[in-house]
């Protein structure tokens, strides 16, 4: 269990270092999938660093960066979607709309200290392997730190708004895959409802707990 959640640490530590954050200069429409996430990458890890807070582990300092810098480079109702599976048609939109905002918070706290844990690390960044004209293409990198290099490749979609990520593989596991068997079972046991009802009761028990110093 504890390297499965380590593997998730990292995993969410790149949704949050490839989402967003305060731009030097904003990226537009136009902005490449591997400058965005380079750009992103560098910015975030230098706020992190340099802000105690957050290395100490507060929890609403860290919500309210992933709120106001992160989220809007991200896609996370596509995320709940692939998570979700062949379910995702069977919820009603306001159903769609409860999981897509229960799953974000529990991504959220529950991967929070991941962003505390930045330390020394630095980031190789792949050449992108794509052509002009994809709308989904793979942005690959490589965390570099005390331990064994990490594979971090992020899956990102362009919109009408640019390119958002909205899947992270680290070490040949999906994120959205990591969850979709757990969502599929909670659905089979107790319904969509019983989804809804399960993630906002983790919620809750995340909120509550105190952090691990």
């Amino acid at each position: 269990m504890k390297s499965f959640k380590k593997i998730y640490n990292f995993l969410f530590a790149g949704l949050l270092l490839a989402s967003g954050t305060i731009f030097a200069q904003a990226p537009d429409q136009s902005t490449p999938p591997d400058a965005l996430i380079k750009m992103v990458v560098t910015e975030v890890m230098a706020t992190v660093k340099a802000d105690p807070d957050i290395q100490k582990g507060n929890i609403p300092k860290i919500v309210d960066l992933v709120e106001k810098k992160i989220v809007p480079y991200t896609d996370m109702r596509r995320t709940t979607e692939m998570a979700m599976g062949p379910n995702w048609k069977k919820a009603t939109p306001e159903q769609q709309a409860q999981l897509t905002s229960e799953f974000k918070s529990l991504l959220i706290r529950t991967y929070s200290g991941a962003l505390s844990q930045l330390r020394d690390q630095t980031v190789q960044f792949k050449a992108l392997r794509a052509a002009p004209d994809d709308k989904e293409v793979v942005v690959k990198t490589v965390v570099l730190g005390r331990g064994d290099p990490v594979p971090l490749d992020y899956r990102l979609e362009k919109t009408a708004n640019g390119w958002k990520v909205y899947d992270m593989n680290i070490m040949g596991v999906w994120l959205v895959e990591a969850y979709r068997n757990q969502f599929s079972n909670q659905i089979s046991q107790n319904g969509i409802e019983g989804l809804v009802k399960f993630l906002q009761d983790r919620n809750k028990q995340l909120a509550s707990a105190k952090p691990a110093n």
